[in-house]
């Protein structure tokens, strides 16, 4: 029997973003940013690779209302929607708001990406033998947590039940000897800052892409924070640990014993100023707070600046 949870995905007549015609210095996945005030353009010379230039934070959410939200969502036949999908959908919100967060650095240039591309890793199944496999989830500024939840849904059970694109070429890297090895990546590398890679690598690298997230919350232990990645184009690392619970202080001043999730993320400080991430990041909390506003798709989306 077919199974039917994930169908109904919302398609769009228009795309999200107005049409521009590609200039010289554009890249495939995105275009470049070309009214950045100065300091935004000397920063990818002054910090050239993305270690040098990583933030961190971190922030504990109260999930009580996530919980509410997910059991009444379980009800309504969604039974495997999670924080995950939340998350997800939270961050693809803000994007549609604060532009700026899914911009990325390639050959010292900044870029405004094209799409939202949310990158994880998973293990084929719950055991320390299981292969990893690395998933890669396009979404739309305009989707909703119904979009959201069923696009990554369908790409996460084909990567576990079959082999996907990353795992074939990767399959075929393996088989390099070293020297070789060494000289594939020194090439890519190349082909990366100059923004010739092809699309078919851009489509299943793991390096490429808006953010990437992992749950240490299902292997049991706290978040931590998740270096970036020198190879590609990720800015955005965030990682979530196990549920745990605390006192949480109400408004009168009594306590009240909630369940919290503590998020720990690394950015790339050359993408946006703090004050923009700030203000990003805490609209993703809003969200989190309140998922139920994720349930509609956004009055507005904004684009990133020329």
């Amino acid at each position: 029997m077919q199974d039917t949870r994930y169908d109904n995905i919302v398609e769009y007549d228009t795309p999200a973003y107005k049409a521009r015609k590609k200039r010289a210095g554009d890249r495939k996945e995105g275009r470049r940013i070309r009214t950045l005030p100065a300091m935004s353009y000397l920063e990818p010379f002054i910090m050239k690779e993305r270690n040098d230039s990583q933030n961190q934070f971190e922030d504990v959410i109260d999930i009580t209302n996530i919980e509410r939200y997910l059991d009444e969502k379980k009800q309504q036949g969604y039974t495997d929607m999670t924080i995950l999908h939340v998350i997800l959908a939270a961050y693809t919100r803000v994007v549609s708001e604060r532009p700026g967060i899914n911009r990325f650095i390639a050959g010292q240039r900044i870029f405004a990406r094209n799409n939202i591309e949310c990158v994880m890793t998973i293990k084929k199944e719950l055991s320390l033998e299981s292969p990893d496999t690395c998933i890669k989830v396009v979404f739309d500024p305009r989707d909703d947590i119904y979009n959201v939840y069923k696009k990554f849904q369908i790409t996460a059970r084909a990567a576990v039940n079959e082999e996907t694109d990353f795992d074939n070429v990767a399959g075929v890297l393996k088989k390099l000897p070293r020297f070789l090895m060494r000289g594939v990546m020194r090439f890519l590398f190349w082909l990366d800052y100059h923004g010739r890679l092809p699309r078919m690598l851009l489509n299943v690298s793991p390096f490429h892409g808006s953010m990437i997230i992992t749950s240490m919350g299902s292997l049991g232990i706290p978040a931590i924070y998740h270096h970036l990645y020198n190879f590609g184009t990720l800015p955005v690392f965030i990682s979530y640990g196990s549920i745990f619970t605390a006192d949480a202080i109400k408004r009168d001043g009594t306590r009240e014993r909630h369940h919290f999730v503590t998020l720990k993320v690394n950015t790339d400080e050359r993408i946006c100023d703090g004050y923009y991430y700030a203000s990003a990041f805490k609209r993703i909390k809003r969200y989190l707070q309140h998922p139920e506003l994720l349930d509609n798709q956004p009055e507005k989306v904004v684009e990133d600046i020329d």
